[in-house]
């Protein structure tokens, strides 16, 4: 008798010691670097708030490593400061020490934050508007992924459905930026391709107080239409409104840097017929997202709103893949999150996936922008075609 309660006592330490220590995550931060001050900073705090949304769904699940908890921290990339950008992500990494970065937003500061902080420190980053196809072939140790498509293909779909028109002849305007130069150069290669003229293209510093230099050598060119590759807040305005005013054009093509609510305010004249594209689908995720977003107070009509949540979500889903917080374990898992096979997440089910992955099984996360990554980290997208009519943005078909 004595002996088999020895015999039981010693199998139960024995066992006792086969199992793991629970693991204590104290404070998981995660970053959100945005453009909160600049040219584009009408459009990030919804953009923000979409991020906080995801971090918030997870950490309240309670399926989250044991049921830790998510605090978002907010830094300044000011989209055009690469220096300032550097510095912001500089903070969250060593004062902060953030797990993950959800940004940046321009491509340029991306660029530079990636380079210079991102993949030095071993933080992964998924940037939900860095749009430059320069993005796909950086020197990134497989830490750098985005939930945008890469301009390469916005600008020749641009340029299709500006063919599609029956508009022949254009002139082009970029921001100076490594934004403005990538979509320009895909636009017009592309345009060309197609047997369409670019009767003119140059580039226009953004935050200028006077444009009509750079509008009267788009109006001496001539066109059909001027395509005007800047940002809503900052450069695009102040270009659109001098050659409104002057009769140089009166028909605007526009890509995803122009396309905000706040175009209709900074810009006094009829912009009706103009006509862009900016990321967006017409999928059950996407409406979903919508649903959700809206009862959060967060605009969802404007761009790279799905994008940011699924950038959140994906950092979230790989921390729990990887049963982990270290950055190298985060973006080893991130891809077989984002992917087939496994059940498909959609916005609002973070909780279900958390918990699939808890108990060892796969998820494909679908979420808001029909997630799929390519070997690279990043996205193929796909895109909404909009035309302004009555100082709004009317959808004309997903592409």
């Amino acid at each position: 008798m004595m002996r088999n309660k020895f015999f039981k006592k010693v199998m139960m330490m024995i066992a006792g010691s086969l199992i793991p220590p629970t693991v204590a995550f104290a404070d998981i931060k995660m970053g959100i670097i945005l453009g909160f001050t600049g040219p584009i900073e009408s459009l990030t705090a919804d953009m923000a708030g979409s991020a906080e949304l995801a971090f918030k769904e997870a950490s309240d699940s309670g399926n989250l490593l044991g049921g830790e908890k998510i605090i978002p921290v907010r830094a300044d990339s000011t989209c055009i400061d690469a220096a300032a950008a550097t510095a912001a992500a500089e903070r969250l990494v060593t004062a902060e020490k953030v797990v993950g970065i959800m940004g940046a937003d321009c491509s340029g500061v991306t660029i530079a934050v990636a380079n210079n902080v991102a993949v030095p420190n071993g933080i992964p980053m998924v940037s939900p508007s860095a749009t430059s196809p320069a993005l796909s072939t950086i020197s990134d140790n497989g830490y750098f992924f985005r939930t945008a498509p890469s301009d390469a293909r916005q600008g020749q779909l641009l340029a299709e459905i500006t063919m599609s028109r029956g508009i022949k002849s254009v002139a082009v305007t970029y921001v100076n930026s490594d934004y403005g130069k990538g979509l320009s150069d895909s636009f017009v290669n592309a345009f060309k391709n197609l047997g369409g003229e670019i009767t003119v293209t140059i580039p226009a510093e953004g935050g200028k107080a006077d444009y009509s230099a750079e509008v009267a050598t788009l109006d001496s060119a001539g066109g059909e239409a001027l395509a005007v590759f800047s940002y809503v807040d900052q450069g695009g305005p102040g270009i659109i409104q001098p050659a409104i005013d002057s009769g140089a054009f009166d028909r605007f093509i526009l890509a995803d840097g122009m396309f905000g609510d706040s175009l209709h305010t900074n810009v006094d004249g009829d912009l009706t017929g103009s006509f862009g594209t900016v990321p967006g689908s017409a999928s059950n995720g996407a409406e979903l997202f919508k649903e959700i977003a809206s009862g959060s107070g967060i605009n969802n009509n404007g761009p790279f709103i799905g994008e940011s949540y699924d950038a959140a979500a994906l950092l979230v889903l790989a921390m729990q893949r990887a049963r982990s917080t270290n950055g190298g374990s985060i973006k080893d898992n991130l891809l077989a999150v984002a992917n087939a096979p496994g059940t498909k997440i959609l916005p609002g089910e973070l909780s279900k996936g958390l918990s699939i992955l808890n108990s060892g099984g796969p998820i494909d996360y679908v979420g808001a922008t029909n997630v799929e990554l390519n070997g690279v980290g990043e996205t193929f997208g796909s895109y909404r075609e909009f035309e302004i009519a009555d100082k709004s943005f009317k959808t004309i078909r997903f592409h």
